[in-house]
């Protein structure tokens, strides 16, 4: 999956989408993610949902006389037609305040005394506690089956306006036997649908326990990685035989890379780079292609937030995605390795399939601010099959690879090296 997130509040109504997917096409991308589409509480927060079976009017053109549903399954053929299909936020850990659901269903919802439960979680050792929104109770509700038949349903009501994938928002907060059912029935009648747990910020038991639910993909933590430290490959071969990952190197939820890393393309590159051929797929937010700084907000960002930047990403992102859609070593989770390297500020990394023999070393220069020398006595000696290795970098590929190798990389840099 190569994903580009189309943010809602910044694209617009779904008549302005058009440009947003053929340039996400162009770039290489097979997926566009959506965040929550359906009516906002009175907080106006994408992720406060009040009613899942009716449109934001954000999203809608006033003047046209399309229903709403009408609206948003012209705007999904227009991105089938540029090869593009289409997942949106499942969004049912919680629910809006003001919701009807409240009135109609309290028995749903998680209790603090006599009071509905809102959402919270601990930040610097601070409680933040979300107001918009109340917490329904998968675990204790004394009304399991109306709970799940309700979710259900939001499904169905998506997949229904076109929908194939759906990303599934704190999953780890819903038990696995809940998501295990629903993807099971789901799938009966819709096998080719895909579902995405979001399960950063919880432990490594929850996140197995997750992956293990049936999920087809789950997301990584490799954005915030330092190319050292041991946990991310911990965690990647955690799940790694069970649920392919996502990387990403920057999300709705993050600040912007562009803006973190003081405008260095270099550094946008390389951790563009970095995050497609990590895992078997990537994601990569609206605005990162032309170098963002504002971060994304899901109340308070618009269309007119908009940036005029001189920054233009989208070939660099092209290439990327080309190699990872040509090499099904990049399409995998495949056994990975870190390997040492006689200069500590080059990352050398090795990648086997264990679908075919292909295998895949990547020189990565860890400094997106200066050059780095990489020297090896023998490059084929890292690769253990009789397919020769092929350079296939974005950045000069080499038709002739030297034995002993010896580059310069220059800042960000990487050289990919493939044996298939």
């Amino acid at each position: 999956m190569r994903i580009y997130n189309l943010f809602p509040l910044l694209a617009g109504p779904f008549k302005n989408w058009k440009p947003h997917l053929e340039r996400a096409a162009e770039m290489g991308f097979n997926w566009i993610f959506v965040n929550p589409i359906q009516k906002t509480g009175r907080s106006g927060s994408l992720y406060s949902i009040q009613d899942y079976f009716a449109i934001n009017p954000v999203l809608l053109n006033p003047r046209s006389s399309m229903l709403p549903e009408k609206q948003i399954r012209t705007m999904i053929d227009t991105a089938e037609k540029f090869g593009l299909s289409m997942m949106v936020d499942l969004v049912i850990n919680h629910c809006a305040y003001d919701s009807e659901l409240l009135k109609e269903y309290p028995q749903w919802f998680a209790k603090e005394g006599s009071r509905i439960a809102h959402p919270f979680c601990t930040h610097d050792g601070q409680k933040v506690v979300w107001h918009d929104l109340a917490s329904f109770d998968h675990q204790r509700t004394s009304d399991p089956e109306g709970l799940y038949r309700h979710c259900l349903a939001v499904v169905q009501y998506l997949i229904g306006l076109g929908f194939k994938g759906f990303r599934c928002d704190a999953a780890y907060q819903i038990p696995a036997a809940f998501w295990r059912r629903l993807i099971e029935e789901v799938k009966r009648e819709h096998p080719d649908t895909v579902f995405v747990a979001e399960t950063l910020g919880c432990s490594p038991d929850q996140t197995k326990e997750t992956a293990r639910a049936g999920f087809d993909f789950i997301f990584n933590s490799s954005k915030w990685w330092d190319f050292e430290s041991p946990w991310l490959l911990e965690q990647y071969h955690l799940t790694r035989a069970t649920t392919p990952s996502i990387s990403f190197a920057e999300s709705h939820d993050t600040p912007r890379l562009f803006e973190e890393c003081h405008g260095n393309l270099e550094a946008m590159k390389q951790r563009y780079l970095f995050s497609a051929l990590f895992s078997a797929g990537v994601m990569m937010p609206m605005g990162f292609e032309f170098g963002f700084r504002k971060p994304l907000h899901v109340v308070e960002t618009k269309p007119t937030d908009w940036e005029e930047t001189e920054v233009d990403l989208t070939t660099f992102i092209r290439e990327v995605n080309h190699i990872k859609s040509h090499h099904r070593i990049f399409q995998e989770e495949s056994i990975t390795e870190l390997w040492g390297c006689s200069n500590p500020a080059v990352l050398l990394m090795w990648k086997a399939s264990t679908q075919d023999s292909s295998q895949a070393l990547i020189f990565l220069n860890k400094d997106p601010w200066n050059r780095q020398r990489f020297y090896l006595d023998d490059l084929h000696r890292y690769v253990q099959t009789g397919a020769p290795l092929v350079d296939v970098s974005v950045q000069w590929p080499m038709d002739y690879l030297p034995t002993p190798f010896d580059y310069e990389l220059l800042p960000g840099m990487a050289r990919i090296l493939v044996a298939a």
